[in-house]
């Protein structure tokens, strides 16, 4: 099954919950899933304070779209701060994070999976 779908919805119908692996204030609001392959849209929040160096710098296997809405966090690994209105995105096996917030943020953030049959380009 695809993501459902879903007209204009207020993001406050979603509620937020720990992510997995669980850090201390981190959280997200799923906003769609497909249960077949697991491609989601989400909002991660930073609640003020937030360190996800427990988790190391992180890698996955699919892409992932990222634009941060709200509030910053400082890239541990590249020493750089990115802030509202910055964005990435990230292919399969990408090294990215970890990060702390001081403030606080908040990104809106599409994951997928590219199937290798389809990657050819037509004209």
């Amino acid at each position: 099954m695809a993501k459902p779908e879903v007209e204009f919805t207020p993001v406050t119908s979603v509620d937020f919950a720990p992510c997995n692996p669980h850090i201390e204030g981190l959280s997200e609001a799923i906003l769609a899933r497909d249960s077949e392959n697991d491609s989601v849209t989400r909002i991660l929040k930073f609640e003020p304070g937030t360190d996800t160096s427990p988790n190391g710098v992180l890698t996955h296997e699919f892409w992932e779209e990222v634009f941060i809405f709200e509030g910053s966090f400082v890239d541990q690994r590249l020493g750089k701060t990115f802030k509202a209105g910055d964005w990435a995105t990230r292919p399969p096996g990408m090294e990215h994070g970890p990060w702390v917030s001081e403030h606080g943020a908040k990104m809106f953030e599409v994951r997928y999976y590219t199937d290798p049959a389809h990657t050819e380009r037509s004209n």
